[in-house]
Order: structure tokens, then sequence, then C-alpha cells
């Protein structure tokens, strides 16, 4: 790449936008190689392992807006040698969903109760971008446009109580993955937990963040939609088949893109549409559900709606609303943004429209990860020590301290840091999407 120290400052002005458009445009893969990234370093996985939780996630994993209530599944694989077969076991004596995701994060296809073996089990065969081979009977087969995926499932006790877990665990050793190659004789599945080990895969918005976009452009094919930013990733240095090596001045350059597309970023999770009438519930985005999270119609490929919600999330289902429904708050009652030093009281209505449970959990704005170092990410409807109300409703308070009487029903903030919180719904039911059960704001409050 030239030197940018010799480009005209008009020129350099030029690299600059283009390097916040290919943020915006890559942030999909570059949130794809930093988790995966994390799983070969921290977890000391390797492609077709499955990471689990034994225990549910807490602040050490740090990939985009977790529940700390779930018992994470995970898994990275690599379609580039062959085909590669998931077996999903019935879901017997616990819940299992999640969907498998290409390296663009869209969603392919859900597993489990809401997927293709509606909880019965079977056998997923995940094809190659461009495979034309016959197709065995006896799988659910999907074809993925990039050689790189993953799976993000979700293993769900029927209770709170020990028996019920270790039952969850149960069924997580059942999920196998391996080279359909290798069908005749699957070699032994490796299982990790990751209970207690910090899984770092946070994005970091400075100009590591084009060395990981020149990475994933290098292992991936060339989609139709993206030849023009193609062409434009070249202004950076950025080129299928060749070395990503800016100097100094461009690599302070790159920088600077990345940090204003962080900005953009924070501040659309800080707006979207409102879910509850009245609100600052938002959903965020109001394409990606539309279009089976590929973001992408007859007419557009909706780029900063789709930038947002990777920067927020990963592992999106292909059916949002049959498995899971999640709301979204950064501001209060007021339209102030939610700041870690003050207190707030979210009352949460009695019979809330989760057949499962409800969880809420408090995320970092700059990273949109659990915030560190909390020892109580959130809070959810299978905690027998959180207090009712009479009526069945429920008072959560949020903030650096918990106010008198209310430590059951606090969630830690940090100081001095914007956060946010997702509302989640597990068996969402009807009362949610007619708005006849609705939520309101949070309210500050004074200790």
């Amino acid at each position: 790449m030239r030197n940018s120290s010799q480009f005209p400052k008009d020129t350099r002005r030029t690299v600059r936008r283009r390097a916040v458009e290919a943020a915006i445009w890559g942030m999909p893969l570059v949130s794809v190689d930093a988790m995966r990234t994390a799983y070969f370093r921290d977890a000391g996985a390797q492609y077709n392992d499955i990471l689990y939780f034994g225990k549910p996630a807490d602040w050490r994993f740090q990939f985009t807006t977790p529940n700390a209530s779930t018992h994470y599944v995970y898994f990275n694989f690599n379609l580039k040698d062959g085909p590669v077969v998931l077996e999903i076991p019935p879901t017997v004596g616990a819940g299992l969903f999640g969907s498998l995701d290409d390296a663009w994060e869209v969603p392919v296809t859900d597993v489990g109760a809401a997927g293709q073996d509606k909880g019965n089990g079977g056998k997923y065969l995940l094809l190659p971008p461009a495979y034309n081979a016959k197709i065995p009977a006896g799988y659910f087969p999907f074809q993925f446009q990039t050689n790189n995926g993953y799976g993000l499932l979700r293993a769900i006790p029927i209770t709170s109580s020990n028996e019920d877990q270790v039952k969850a665990i149960d069924l997580v050793k059942k999920i196998k993955l391996y080279p359909l190659a290798q069908e005749p004789d699957p070699p032994k599945q490796n299982y990790i937990d990751a209970s207690g080990k910090l899984i770092d895969g946070v994005v970091r918005f400075d100009d590591s963040f084009y060395a990981s976009l020149s990475r994933m452009v290098n292992e991936e094919p060339v989609q139709t939609r993206d030849l023009v930013a193609m062409g434009q990733l070249r202004s950076l240095g950025i080129e299928k088949g060749k070395p990503f090596n800016p100097d100094d001045a461009t690599k302070a350059i790159l920088k600077q893109a990345a940090q204003e597309a962080h900005e953009q970023f924070m501040l659309a999770v800080r707006g979207g549409e409102p879910w509850f009438p009245g609100t600052h519930w938002t959903l965020i985005e109001n394409k990606g559900a539309k279009t089976g999270f590929s973001f992408m119609d007859d007419s557009t490929l909706y780029l900063e709606e789709r930038a947002v919600i990777y920067f927020v999330a990963f592992a999106l289902p292909k059916q949002l609303g049959a498995a899971t429904f999640y709301v979204v708050a950064a501001n209060d009652s007021h339209g102030q943004p939610l700041t870690g030093e003050k207190t707030y009281r979210l009352h949460v209505p009695s019979n809330p429209p989760a057949k499962q449970y409800w969880a809420t959990t408090a995320y970092d704005l700059d990273t949109a990860c659990l915030i560190r170092d909390m020892p109580n990410p959130g809070l959810d409807s299978y905690n027998q020590k959180m207090q009712r109300n009479p009526d069945g409703s429920v008072d959560i308070y949020y903030g650096p301290t918990p106010p008198a009487g209310q430590e059951a029903n606090w969630v830690p903030t940090a100081s001095g840091k914007p956060w946010f919180t997702l509302f989640r719904f597990y068996g969402p039911d009807k009362p949610l999407f007619d708005k006849s059960w609705t939520m309101t704001d949070l309210e500050p409050v004074s200790l």
C-alpha cells in the first residue's frame, strides 16, 4: 500500500471515510474472527470441539450479550475440506435450541425444538459453498456460502434444581461434530467446559480491526453482493491473496476510523424502534428478522442495520420469536443514557409472556459484553431468592450498590461506564407480540 503520509490531505480523508465504511461492512466478519480467536487461544479448542458452560456463563464469557442464566454451547467449524456432520440429540430431560451461522453471521438454520429436527434430534449436514456432489440420505442438508461457520446452542434445564442442571449437561455431551469423511468411524468428541475461564472475544476498535478483516476476506469466497466493497478495500491495502502491511501513518488513520465506527454503533444502540409503545424498550433495528438476518432483500443490503446488530449480538435465530425474543433498553424513562453510577428500578409486571423463563442482563455499552468483574450480571425467573410482590410482579434494581433490603433483586453496574440491558423472553407468548403485556421504562431512583 502507498505510504499514507505521502497522500494529499483530501486523499487521507478519503481513506478514513473508506475505512469507516469498511468497518460497517465488515463488522460481522470481524466479530466472528474475534470469537474464533478466543475459542482457539483462550479455550484451547480446535475446529469441531464442543465448548460448553457447565455452569451458567459469568462475566468471563466476553462475547457479545450472552445470557448469564444459560448453559451455552459454542463451536466453530470449517468447510474448506468438505462437509461436516452435526449430530443433535432428542431434547429429553432438558431444552436445547440454537442456530448455525456462516462467517457473515447469517443464520443458516435453527436446530433443536425450533429447528429442522423439531426437538426429535437428527443429523445436520453442513455443506461448503458450491458443493454439488450427491447428498447422502438421512441428513438435514444445509449449504453455506462461507467456509467458516459457528454454532451457538442453549441447554435449558427444566428447573433450577441440581438434578435438572445435570440433565442439561448430559444432553450437551450427546452433541457431536465431525467431518462427513469420517462418518464411518467418527473421532472421539472433545468437550471443553469453559466455566470460570476468561474467553475474550471482544472486538478491538483500533487498527487491528482491519488486520482481522483482511484475514477473513482472504479465507472466504467473495459474494457478488460484495464486489463493490472489495474494490473499495483496495484503498486500505486489503486485497484477496495479498498480505496486509499498512505503515504507521496508515495505521493511525485506520485506528481513527475504527473508533468513529465504534461511536456510531454505540449511538445506534441508544436509538432503535420502540417495542412497547411510549417506552425506550427497542428492537435496535427492524430489518434483520424480516430478512432471516441476511439483511438483504430484492433492492438493498442493509449495511448499517447489520453492523449494529452484530456489534450488539451474535448467533441470532433464523426465526426470531419462535424460541426466544428480546428487547433492549439503553435509556431511562427520561430518555437519558443509562450510566453505571446511578440507580434504576424496573417493574416487571406479573405473568410475563415467557413459557420457559425470562431474564434481564446488564452489559457494558463499550463492548456489548457482560460488565467485567461483576459478580451477578443479571436476574431471571428461575431465581428463587429474588423477592416477588404479592401480585407476582418483580421490582429489579440496577446500580453500583443495592438499595437497603433489595440485595436479592439487584443487578450491579460499574460507576463511570455506560451500559444497557436486554430483557429476554424464552418461549415467548402471544401477549408479548400483541402488546397486551407491556413493561415501563427503567426509572432513576435516589437511595
